[in-house]
């Protein structure tokens, strides 16, 4: 028989239960957990959403959208504000468990090999669809390149990849395990572009790299995340892509080609690695 601390718990538990209504993000509507809600916000510019203690509130502010929720707020009173997904200065990471709860159609993974660094470099891509690997492609072997550069080509790939894949009609995330690559592209480069590509103490290494890369990121950034995945803890595209940069290096393939070969995940994975 339920006690009286049994009836505080579940009544707690009623009271703390928020509703959570997207107006802009990767995918909108109204969740029942800030996880969820923030996989569709969590550095997506734009990003309009707000919690609401109803169910009921949250479907008549997600059916009178955004403005509908600002007016009411102003002439209420309450000053209420929508939340704004502020832009971020660092990268948190993503894992595996954070990868599988996004409900994008397609998701990319990219890598940059370099053998020494400076040395012998590559560049690895493994595209997803519905959750299981699709394609793996290799290449850009550059004899004198480096960690960086090899992880820039990738993620550019990556983001032409995108471009159809949003064409075809498909929702696109990619996964990067290179915070440099990711901030120069999404973060550092929208401040070095505003002062003449130039910034404060000294060069701006691989710079054609870098401005290729933002200006197809600034067409695609309101449709698609750009997300840090740390290299070799068992991230399966992670790892694949990984082992197609270092087959890049090895086959010294100059362009970016497709893998020709069944794949066999297993198989690659026990390939070298980077």
């Amino acid at each position: 028989m339920p006690t009286f601390f049994d009836f505080l718990v579940k009544w707690f538990l009623i009271m703390a239960k928020k509703f959570y209504v997207v107006w802009q993000g990767r995918q909108t509507g109204i969740f029942t957990d800030w996880t969820t809600c923030k996989l569709q916000v969590d550095g997506f510019t734009g990003a309009r959403y707000k919690s609401f203690p109803t169910q009921a509130e949250a479907e008549a502010a997600f059916s009178g959208g955004a403005n509908a929720v600002r007016k009411s707020a102003s002439s209420n009173g309450t000053g209420a504000k929508l939340s704004k997904a502020s832009s971020a200065t660092t990268v948190k990471t993503y894992t595996q468990t954070d990868i599988d709860k996004m409900p994008e159609h397609t998701k990319i993974f990219t890598d940059g090999g370099c053998d020494p660094n400076p040395g012998k470099a590559g560049s690895g891509m493994a595209v997803y669809r519905e959750g299981k690997v699709a394609e793996l492609w290799y290449g850009l072997f550059n004899p004198m390149g480096t960690n960086n550069t090899a992880e820039l080509n990738a993620l550019h790939q990556a983001l032409l990849i995108a471009e159809r894949e949003l064409g075809s009609g498909h929702t696109v995330a990619i996964y990067c395990d290179s915070k440099y690559s990711i901030q120069c592209v999404t973060q550092w480069a929208v401040g070095w572009e505003k002062k003449g590509w130039k910034k404060q103490g000294g060069e701006i290494k691989n710079l054609d790299l870098i401005k290729q890369s933002f200006a197809l990121h600034q067409k695609l950034k309101d449709k698609i995340g750009v997300y840090h995945v740390n290299g070799h803890v068992g991230v399966e595209g992670n790892e694949l892509a990984d082992r197609m940069s270092i087959l890049a290096i090895q086959a010294a393939e100059p362009k970016f080609i497709q893998y020709g070969n069944a794949i066999n995940v297993p198989e690659i994975l026990a390939m070298r690695a980077g």
